[in-house]
């Protein structure tokens, strides 16, 4: 038993004891909180920004950053919905799709492990480079007429069930995610890469190779919630997700990843994802607009932060004292 309580990460206990208590407020004062319908719209809300998690938790735990996610999602977008726009077949579209954004996320990798910039710059550069590509191919015009079968998976749920396909992938790609980072030799090397770079690169971990290749997952996952995102909304457009990128920051940041590399756990980030979705969700239906959504996010996060150290600082004193103790005694 002792054990196992120790095995329980701090943050995630206090994130789901947030997600429960809010969804337990939501459901008893907030009218349609609790109905299928609107949870089903809540997950399906929250299927793009659930997929870019993925990729991002493992790039903040390598000390890199992927600023341009979200453009990568938009340029992928408009080239779906130009493919299927020209007559080529869904099941051709879609592998074509992540091959661009494969090669697109390589374009950042190659930038920041081949030529040593950093990534914080090289993303936010391609961040604009991308979506100025999406507008040079669509212009401001969209694409919104789609194949029956991408319209179809973009607004119907999973047959008997009120859970959304556009939920799908993730539901598919979180576990593997989740046991490549915890169980796995590669998750050792991000986790070592992110904890000190210098020690990984000289204990024979290719560093440059492994951030290109998560450079190029981020893309390839992007792609993925780019098709997505076409489907939900049956809109292919050069502005599709602007500002997305903050809000995936902004979750893996809440769910305990350290900024400065080496530390979190995608469990931690899933409880952020689902707690800021409902968080999200009661602010809407409550009628409260977007602009006073991220003002109270951005404080969500800010306060996170506060506690998040003021933990770290009580650790480090209560394990210093203990060690003083042990060579006392």
């Amino acid at each position: 038993m002792r054990k196992f309580l120790r095995s329980i990460d701090f943050w995630d206990l206090l994130l789901a004891i947030s997600c429960l208590a809010i969804f337990l407020y939501a459901a008893r004062f907030v009218p349609n909180f609790v109905s299928g319908f609107n949870l089903s719209q809540l997950a399906a809300s929250a299927s793009e920004k659930a997929l870019l998690i993925l990729p991002m938790t493992l790039l903040i735990i390598t000390r890199e950053i992927d600023l341009s996610i979200a453009s990568v999602l938009a340029l992928t977008s408009v080239i779906f919905g130009l493919l299927v726009q020209a007559g080529m077949p869904t099941l051709a579209a879609i592998p074509l799709t992540l091959v661009a954004g494969g090669l697109l996320g390589a374009f950042n990798g190659y930038l920041v492990s081949g030529l040593g910039l950093q990534s914080l710059v090289v993303t936010l550069g391609t961040m604009a480079l991308y979506r100025g590509i999406g507008y040079i191919l669509l212009g401001t015009g969209s694409v919104n007429i789609l194949p029956p079968a991408v319209v179809d998976f973009g607004i119907n749920n999973l047959p008997g069930t009120e859970i959304p396909w556009t939920i799908v992938p993730f539901l598919v790609l979180a576990p593997v995610f989740a046991v490549i980072l915890q169980k796995t030799p590669t998750g050792k090397r991000i986790y070592a890469l992110g904890g000190s770079p210098e020690v990984a690169r000289y204990s024979g971990i290719n560093t440059r190779r492994m951030v290109l290749n998560l450079f190029v997952v981020s893309g390839v996952i992007a792609a993925i919630a780019g098709i997505v995102y076409t489907a939900r909304l049956s809109n292919a457009r050069a502005n599709n997700a602007l500002g997305m990128e903050l809000d995936v920051i902004t979750i893996v940041l809440l769910g305990g990843v350290s900024v400065f590399g080496g530390k979190g756990r995608l469990t931690g980030v899933m409880l952020a994802l689902v707690l800021i979705a409902i968080v999200r969700n009661v602010l809407a239906l409550n009628q409260i607009g977007g602009d006073a959504q991220g003002m109270i996010i951005g404080l969500l996060l800010i306060g996170s932060l506060l506690v998040g150290n003021y933990w770290r600082s009580t650790q480090e004193m209560l394990s210093r004292s203990r060690a003083m103790r042990e060579t006392k005694g």
